[in-house]
């Protein structure tokens, strides 16, 4: 692999500005040198802030593609559109990165794992939740043992009232659901790593469409139209593993509750107990007593000097980047996103059907 890797955008909204692009441009081995957007001026405009002196922009990302200087592809884009874009670059013989959720169904992620394979390029998603020092110092304990074996995990994804009212999210056709496949994706995401389980068996779940219903002045991105509303506004799910293992799964935009958060993870072991709601903190029993420990991440240096820790986002990029260098596979393997991808459609047919679906 060569020293330098010059990277193409695919889409150039808001996820690749708040975080592709500026993780990348830390990295002095990578080189973004291509730009592609619908809406050109977008892709031009980054290319202004992040791009090299030989950047070029496009308004078709087909035209991308077709520069055989470019290694490596994040796709940035809707839902709708992860597949297309992601089998064609990898077609096209580059490394890609694409914005989760894999896809919008469970056909389209096996084709761009499939794809992978037969052209040896490398696939990952962007799950950045796994670079938290919470996830990564959790994982830790996990692989070590110290909870013993994991047999009940709840993965959280909640939202008081939290609807992105801008792009394509309410969108159904779009984006293939609502808060499930946007932020519930992560936290299941998180749930099956920290258990090392993909192996799921039964499906249960319902997804709710009752708070989309009405107009709300307490959102913090403004109100909605109701009938443009086309997703979930909620959705729960029960998830049977292959070894008995369950994993219960809540996602909300907009839900009546007073505990939020997302992308957190409470995991039950047979040695002890962790959860991410208050920080992280990890429960068992021990010389007859229950106990109760928090885990401090922070940085505890001398005051006065100030160090600025590696966010999620820029960890995410460097590994990446690092493993393409390297030779090696990615932190996100794409076998593990099928079956984040696999278990979120099942949720969904499951609440249609009203029945559980068996994997």
């Amino acid at each position: 692999m060569a020293k330098e890797l010059r990277v193409g955008i695919i889409g150039c909204g808001g996820i690749a500005n708040a975080k592709h692009m500026p993780s990348l441009n830390k990295l002095p081995q990578v080189s973004m040198a291509a730009f592609a957007n619908r809406t050109e001026e977008k892709a031009r405009l980054a290319s202004q802030i992040f791009g090299s002196e030989d950047a070029k922009v496009y308004g078709d990302y087909r035209h991308l593609l077709e520069d055989k200087t470019i290694d490596v592809v994040h796709v940035c884009t809707s839902n709708d559109s992860h597949a297309e874009i992601a089998i064609a670059a990898l077609e096209a013989g580059k490394h890609v990165m694409c914005e989760k959720p894999m896809a919008k169904t469970t056909a389209e992620a096996r084709r761009m794992v499939e794809t992978a394979k037969r052209t040896n390029k490398k696939l990952t998603i962007s799950y950045n939740n796994r670079y938290r020092p919470d996830s990564q110092y959790l994982y830790h304990m996990c692989r070590n043992g110290d909870l013993g074996h994991i047999y009940l995990a709840k993965a959280h994804a909640l939202r008081r009232r939290g609807v992105p009212t801008w792009g394509a999210f309410l969108n159904k056709d779009k984006q293939g659901g609502g808060p499930l496949i946007d932020i519930g994706t992560h936290a299941l995401d998180l749930a099956l790593w920290l258990m090392d389980n993909y192996k799921p068996r039964t499906v249960l779940g319902k997804a709710f469409h009752q708070l989309g219903q009405q107009a709300s002045a307490a959102n913090p991105y403004g109100s909605w139209d109701p009938i443009q509303f086309t997703v979930e506004d909620s959705a729960v799910a029960m998830i049977m593993m292959e070894n008995g293992s369950t994993i219960q799964l809540e996602a909300s935009w907009a839900l009546n509750i007073t505990n939020e958060g997302a992308g957190k993870v409470t995991l039950c072991g047979t040695e002890a107990g962790a959860d991410m709601w208050d920080g992280l903190n990890i429960n068992g029993e021990k010389y007859g007593k229950l106990y109760t420990t928090r885990i401090h991440l922070q940085h505890t240096g001398v005051p006065f000097y100030k160090t600025q820790e590696e966010s999620p986002a820029d960890l995410e990029a460097r590994l990446w980047i690092e493993a393409l260098m390297n030779g090696q596979d990615p932190i996100v393997k794409p076998e593990q996103a099928l079956v984040v991808q696999e278990i979120l459609e099942a949720i969904y047919v499951s609440s249609e059907t009203g029945k559980a679906v068996s994997l």
